[in-house]
């Protein structure tokens, strides 16, 4: 085996993720590991699907997302896929502010609820 590939085990180790969710990913051909017999070893490119995979998550894109946008990477190469990704993030980033504002409403009503209720015990 070669320094530069992973086990399925050590794949699962360094990205904290669960069988479960390792394979689900190859199920759904976001990844596809190289096999022998039974057993699955993963090269520098899955490991950096994976990161982007993980990173995508982070951020709020559906798996569906990631896997068109990887599939663009495939199909027409870099320079269409950064346009996709400027997009796609530009788009994120608006959804993301809209929760921010949300959870930030939220919070303040929380408290204030909080500090009155904590009064009323006084």
């Amino acid at each position: 085996m070669s320094d530069s590939r992973l086990s399925f085990k050590e794949m699962c180790a360094k990205f904290d993720v669960t069988p479960r969710t390792l394979r689900y990913y190859e199920y759904i051909e976001l990844l596809a590991p190289e096999r022998e017999g039974r057993s699955r070893f993963y090269g520098p490119r899955e490991v950096a699907r994976m990161t982007l995979i993980l990173r995508g998550r982070r951020w709020g894109f559906a798996l569906e997302d990631i896997r068109q946008w990887l599939l663009i990477y495939e199909q027409e190469g870099t320079q269409a896929q950064l346009r996709d990704w400027v997009q796609k993030a530009d788009d994120q980033l608006v959804e993301l502010e809209k929760q921010k504002a949300q959870l930030e409403t939220s919070i303040a009503e929380l408290r204030e609820v909080r500090d009155e209720s904590a009064k009323a015990l006084d």
